[in-house]
C-alpha cells in the first residue's frame, strides 16, 4: 500500500517515512501542497498524511481540492493544537488529526485504523494474498487457517513484497529494507530467505504463485485480493 506524505520540514517528513516503511508501507514524500496535489492527480495512493502549514498550498486548501475527485483517507499532521483547526479540518473532509509531537505507536495505530475503515485492511489489520492471511498486528502469516511458521526475516520479506504488488524489488533493496546495510555478496542471503519462505507458503516452491522471480532483476509479489 502506498502512503503520500506532504510535509515541508525534512526532519519530520523523514521520521514519518521511517515509521511507515518499518510497517511495510510504500511511501512517497513531497514538500508542499501543490506538489502533493499534482502527484494525486496522476497516481493512486491508499492514504495521505498532510501537514497543515505548507508552502504554495496549505493542507486545508489541498484537502478541499482533493475532495473534489477523491475520497482517499487523509490524516492531518500538524503543530497546531487549536480546537477550531481540528474541527475545520474534519469538516472539510479529513479522516483524522494528530498533533506534533507524536509517538510512532500512535501514528501507526491511526494509519492502520484509517486503512481498515477504508477497506484497505481486513479485520485486525490483515492483508490477504490468495490463501494467505498476513496479520500485521500479530506478525503472523496463516495459509488456509494454519500458521506458516515464518521467521522474523521471512515475515518482513513477505510484508515488504506485498506492500507494493507487482513492483520489482532488487535483492539489494530487500536486504537494506529487511536485514541491514547491503554489502556485495549479500544477495545470496536474500536468495536463501526467499527460498525458505517459498517452502512455507507455496504449494509448489518450484513454480511459485505468490512470490515471483524476475530474472536479472529481483522479486515481486502478486496483487493482493
Amino acid at each position: 500500500m502506498r502512503i503520500l506524505i506532504a510535509e515541508d520540514k525534512a526532519d519530520i517528513a523523514d521520521l514519518v517515512e521511517l515509521f511507515m516503511r518499518k510497517e511495510g508501507y510504500d511511501t512517497v514524500v513531497v514538500r508542499d501542497g501543490q506538489e502533493a496535489f499534482d502527484y494525486l492527480l496522476a497516481n493512486p495512493v491508499d492514504l495521505c498524511i498532510f501537514d497543515i502549514m505548507m508552502p504554495r498550498l496549505d493542507g486545508l486548501s489541498l484537502l478541499v481540492k482533493v475532495r473534489e475527485f477523491s475520497d482517499v483517507p487523509v490524516l492531518f499532521l500538524t503543530a497546531r493544537n487549536l480546537e477550531q483547526d481540528k474541527v475545520l479540518g474534519l469538516d472539510l473532509g479529513a479522516d483524522d488529526y494528530i498533533t506534533k509531537p507524536f509517538s510512532s505507536l500512535e501514528l501507526v495505530s491511526r494509519v492502520r485504523a484509517l486503512l481498515r475503515r477504508a477497506g484497505k485492511l481486513g479485520d485486525g489489520g490483515a492483508l490477504r494474498l490468495g490463501d494467505l492471511v498476513i496479520d500485521q498486528e500479530k506478525c503472523r502469516v496463516t495459509k488456509n487457517g494454519r500458521d506458516c511458521g515464518l521467521t522474523a526475516t521471512e515475515y518482513k520479506l513477505l510484508l515488504k513484497l506485498v506492500s507494493a504488488p507487482e513492483r520489482v524489488f532488487t535483492k539489494a533493496q530487500l536486504y537494506n529494507a529487511v536485514i541491514g546495510d547491503y554489502l556485495q555478496g549479500d544477495e545470496n542471503t536474500v536468495t536463501t530467505h526467499i527460498s525458505n519462505l517459498r517452502e512455507k507458503i507455496e504449494e509448489d516452491p518450484r513454480a511459485p504463485k505468490y512470490i515471483k522471480t524476475v530474472r536479472g532483476l529481483g522479486y515481486k509479489s502478486e496483487k493482493i485480493q
